[in-house]
């Protein structure tokens, strides 16, 4: 469908179009996927995924949904999910980002594109943890990370010096 809508697309426009399909639609059923664990877990009041077997999105076959419930049921899954949760709560300042939950390569093709060049490290890392409109970092955690690469890389390479975009060292 995604194809035959777009009948007018010359041949060679078609991987990419691919891409961009898979993409979305990656995106699409990540999050379906979570409103359907959502609704059922608000559905039976039970956080216990084999108590959702009946209470499925119609969009997906009842066998998918029990095995997708098996695994969320076990005990890796859990110990997992249980760890995230912990470092949320824990953390949550680190959870925070100034440009919502977009992955650093989709900010860095939109930089890529602003800048008409590959954005620097620094200048991903700035667009992601400042405040749109200001200067000010999202956490004061924010902060220190950026003073303390800055200063790491200020004393390992000397003014003059080729210095590298990264240094995962720094």
């Amino acid at each position: 469908m995604f194809t035959w809508r777009y009948a007018f697309m010359r041949p060679e426009d078609l991987p990419r179009a691919r891409v961009i399909w898979e993409s979305t639609a990656q995106t699409n059923l990540r999050k379906s996927m979570w409103e359907a664990r959502d609704k059922a877990m608000k559905t039976t009041s039970n956080r216990d995924p084999m108590a959702w077997l009946d209470y499925g999105p119609v969009w997906l076959r009842r066998d998918y949904w029990e095995s997708l419930c098996e695994c969320w049921a076990t005990g890796p899954w859990q110990e997992r999910s249980q760890a995230v949760k912990r470092n949320r709560s824990t953390h949550p300042e680190k959870n925070v980002h100034s440009r919502g939950s977009v992955s650093y390569v989709t900010h860095n093709q939109k930089l890529h594109h602003e800048f008409e060049r590959a954005p620097a490290f620094r200048e991903l890392f700035d667009w992601t943890h400042k405040r749109k409109g200001t200067n000010d970092y999202i956490s004061e955690s924010a902060r220190t990370i950026a003073e303390t690469y800055d200063r790491t890389m200020a004393d390992r390479y000397a003014e003059g010096t080729p210095q590298p975009d990264l240094d995962p060292e720094a």
